[in-house]
């Protein structure tokens, strides 16, 4: 039986994730801040670190795959210290756990709105680990009434921060396949406040286009995460995998050939 750990476990794509893991026999460890098996605040240091010691201690040491899901959105500085340096720190943090696995695995949730407009300088501080720095960043952006491009900011680092990772000797060269996932808008708690009306349901659409089925429910990105993590998964390697209904098509149309 695999040990999966997924954190953002008690709502929304983690929680998506976490049930359907649970259903085909997977031990999954939660973790969240409320309603799972390890509580922790993933904005901070010490949270991170506790995170790590009390995964360490339910396991044994011992852990199959790392699905770090936890995010903020449209939260200010918990954008950066969730979205970014906590993923990084779960993903780092437990890296050596999964050591002793035959078939390890590692991912991570990004968003379509990598594509969207950021800063590039809070994206450059999240990549260089300067968590004082792109705090201050944020804090300066929210100031200056730029807020919006936070949280797609952070996704861009996320992404970026996974393709120079993943083919790295930590990862790739200890057989740990390292990969992310980009959802287009997902009916999450997260997001509700964005589609509670049909005003706001409509202008989201025209600024994230899905003409395949429209809005996801959380059980999409949740059976990619479950894929991108399982055994079967043997070469995919520092990939961004949007699962957006179309939108990275028609957003950017051939441009990445």
């Amino acid at each position: 039986m695999r040990t999966t750990v997924v954190t953002g476990a008690a709502s929304g794509i983690g929680r998506a994730t976490a049930d359907l893991l649970r259903s085909r026999g997977e031990r999954v460890v939660g973790v969240d801040r409320h309603e799972a098996e390890v509580l922790a605040d993933l904005s901070t240091t010490q949270g991170r670190a506790a995170m790590v010691a009390q995964v360490d201690e339910l396991t044994g040491g011992h852990v199959d795959a790392v699905l770090a899901v936890a995010g903020t959105a449209n939260k200010g500085t918990a954008d950066v210290t969730v979205n970014v340096f906590g993923a990084v720190a779960t993903l780092e943090g437990l890296r050596p756990l999964l050591a002793g696995s035959p078939s390890p695995r590692a991912a991570v949730t990004s968003s379509m709105s990598s594509l969207l407009p950021h800063d590039a300088l809070l994206v450059e501080l999240c990549l260089a680990d300067d968590e004082p720095g792109a705090v201050a960043r944020a804090e300066h952006l929210l100031a200056t009434g730029q807020g919006r491009v936070i949280y797609g900011s952070t996704k861009r680092a996320i992404a970026r921060w996974v393709r120079r990772a993943a083919p790295t000797a930590e990862w790739a060269g200890a057989g740990i396949p390292l990969n992310a996932v980009a959802p287009g808008i997902v009916e999450t708690p997260m997001t509700a406040d964005w589609i509670s009306t049909p005003e706001k349901r409509e202008k989201l659409r025209g600024q994230v286009p899905m003409p395949l089925h429209g809005f996801a429910t959380p059980e999409v990105p949740a059976r990619l995460l479950a894929w991108i993590t399982s055994e079967e998964n043997t070469h995919l390697c520092g990939q961004v995998v949007f699962v957006d209904g179309g939108a990275d098509v028609v957003l950017r149309g051939d441009s990445t050939w």
